[in-house]
């Protein structure tokens, strides 16, 4: 009797216990991390004829249902598709928000800077050159991934961004919207007679001039047309300010807009403004970043608004550019 009493006493002193450990495994599986994704940076060949002479790199989440949104990010100059993907924070986005990324990378032979040649009359015309290539990556990655067709967007740094301008007027009707990070309008370079020109100081052209530029790279399109997002640096001496300005008059005029900001605020500390089309909704929207050079836009951090790596052409700015683009797009 005495034995039995003391063991049921021995259970008893033992539930408490083992509840707390019960709890502290439960605690322990819910506050876990999750796991990293097992996706990553591929390389896609035979995407079609490939007149540019481009090499395609796309990165697909782990587990991706069909209908889901596809970004095309555009690098910079010097740079690469696998640093472009980790440094803009992009590919975390897809991970989060689920669509898939297009990495497009430049070759040595067609660049010697890696630059994408947005400067090239025959790499930015409909059906030529590196227009024509990214395009066919655009048609690969929606059939690959059985994307939704109506929501495709493409966005890029400095040539990058140049080559964003150039995708949105050559070919409108692959396009939702498009982000043109310390980028040049469409036409630019023709318009200034050189890239540097167009680069450092700015090409001389009328709203109705830059838009007309537009109309041109897709003769007999009426719309729509692709949303435009610009984010540049105020302090950006490599391509000046000044394009932001020519991209707000190339595209308000494409869309009938006005150039009167319908919104001016600020977001982290940062102007910004929104520009509305005859019909109310925003078609060009900006954001110069105070102090910034020329560089992609990011937030390094663990943040929900927070994405990028600092580093070369990676400015830490507290404002994070895929972020931004992400929601403008409804991505996430």
């Amino acid at each position: 009797m005495t034995q039995t009493r003391a063991l049921t006493q021995t259970r008893g002193a033992l539930r408490p216990t083992l509840l707390a450990a019960l709890l502290a495994a439960l605690l322990s599986v819910l506050l876990a991390p999750a796991p990293a994704s097992a996706a990553s940076l591929q390389e896609v060949t035979g995407f079609g004829s490939n007149p540019g002479a481009l090499r395609m790199y796309r990165y697909v989440p782990d587990g991706l249902p069909a209908g889901r949104p596809v970004v095309v990010a555009l690098h910079g100059c010097t740079q690469n598709a696998a640093g472009y993907a980790d440094g803009t924070g992009w590919t975390r986005l897809a991970d989060r928000w689920g669509f898939s990324v297009v990495l497009p990378q430049q070759q040595s032979g067609n660049n010697l800077n890696q630059c994408f040649n947005w400067f090239q009359d025959a790499d930015i015309r409909r059906g030529q050159g590196e227009a024509a290539s990214l395009a066919q990556m655009v048609d690969r990655q929606l059939a690959d991934v059985s994307g939704d067709a109506s929501r495709v967007y493409v966005t890029g740094l400095s040539a990058g961004g140049a080559m964003t301008a150039v995708m949105m007027a050559a070919y409108p009707e692959k396009f939702t919207a498009g982000g043109v990070v310390a980028g040049l309008p469409y036409g630019c370079a023709q318009a200034a007679g050189s890239p540097y020109v167009c680069m450092y100081v700015g090409a001389t052209q009328t709203p109705g001039q830059w838009g007309d530029r537009v109309r041109a790279a897709r003769p007999g399109y009426t719309g729509p047309w692709p949303v435009l997002t610009v984010l540049h640096g105020t302090a950006d001496y490599t391509v000046k300010p000044a394009n932001m300005t020519d991209l707000v008059e190339q595209w308000t005029d494409v869309h009938g807009a006005d150039r009167s900001a319908d919104v001016s605020d600020t977001v982290a500390g940062h102007p910004h403004q929104v520009f509305r089309g005859p019909g109310g909704d925003a078609v060009v929207e900006t954001y110069s970043l105070t102090g910034m050079g020329h560089g992609q836009p990011v937030d390094p951090g663990s943040g929900q608004e927070q994405c990028g790596a600092a580093g070369a052409y990676f400015l830490d700015v507290d404002l994070c550019a895929a972020y931004r683009l992400g929601k403008a797009w409804h991505l996430g």
